[in-house]
């Protein structure tokens, strides 16, 4: 999610295409990456493709037969530019790739540049905070998932610098998200269980650059150990509301990806721990 000149921006993965066997069990052919926006977080309009899938070239990253997951856009105050990273793979998830890509519209088109391994390692499951100063990181997994990698990125969001730190080691996490609260950095995560939801999990650190000390599942009431049988993927700052974050999380369908859903709940904070608790139904006057 993006939140640019009073609109909210969300980009994902389109699966609108037969669930077929492939990495993880399942997987539909690569279509792009969408793009929806709002005024309040209710009513949404379908904006289309804000990239493209390659239908030509088989090489290519976005070619039909790839993988393209996790897609976090990111706007740039000193180039002005929207800056997409993204997990790339194979179909076997062998590659374990970022990539980027580049517009000049929150709405795309994304021109889509290239695919690495940064500093020098693999990367999957993946995402992108801006901290106040503008400074931004990559969070992903890597290391066949072993390992959590945090990065800076350069001063155009479009390489990164070779400044690093790994941290929890051997914890297998994947679907990072994060938030800043009170000067503090809050990292959200879960296990590696395929398309199958776990126990999330959530981390607390005085700069981005750690000490991480891992927190308990965050999440409180029926299906807490599955994660409200969903998958961490974003940390939303409301604007206007102060101390208001939104848990997003992808409920996903192994069996039919395209109808995959959304579990959105508020986050609460209790002497600096965040809480998720279950609400059937909720809306923003809940932070006040």
């Amino acid at each position: 999610m993006l939140f640019h000149d009073g609109t909210y921006y969300l980009y994902g993965e389109n699966k609108d295409g037969p669930t077929n066997p492939g990495g993880c069990g399942a997987r539909v052919d690569v279509i792009g990456i969408s793009c929806y926006t709002s005024k309040d977080l209710l009513n949404w309009k379908n904006e289309g493709l804000a990239l493209r899938a390659i239908t030509d070239d088989p090489l290519h990253d976005l070619h039909t037969s790839k993988v393209v997951e996790r897609p976090k856009v990111v706007y740039n105050a000193k180039t002005k530019k929207f800056v997409m990273w993204m997990h790339i793979d194979s179909i076997n998830y062998k590659s374990a790739r970022a990539g980027v890509a580049l517009s000049d519209s929150p709405l795309g088109p994304f021109h889509y540049i290239e695919s690495i391994n940064p500093e020098g390692a693999d990367s999957r499951d993946q995402t992108v905070f801006v901290d106040d100063d503008g400074k931004a990181y990559r969070f992903y997994s890597s290391e066949d998932n072993h390992t959590t990698y945090i990065s800076l990125l350069s001063d155009d969001y479009l390489k990164h610098t070779g400044e690093y730190k790994k941290i929890f080691p051997e914890r297998y996490m994947e679907a990072h998200a994060i938030c800043k609260r009170n000067g503090k950095y809050y990292l959200f995560a879960s296990g590696c269980t395929g398309w199958s939801p776990n126990a999330a999990r959530s981390a607390v650190a005085p700069s981005i650059w750690g000490p991480w000390t891992e927190l308990d599942n965050p999440c409180s009431g029926p299906d807490r150990e599955t994660t409200f049988n969903a998958q961490s993927t974003f940390i939303l700052p409301v604007k206007g509301y102060r101390d208001a974050f939104i848990f997003m999380a992808d409920r996903w369908d192994a069996k039919n990806l395209s109808d995959s859903r959304y579990v959105w709940l508020p986050i609460i904070f209790e002497n600096d721990r965040p809480t998720i608790p279950w609400m059937t139904e909720w809306n923003l006057s809940h932070f006040g």
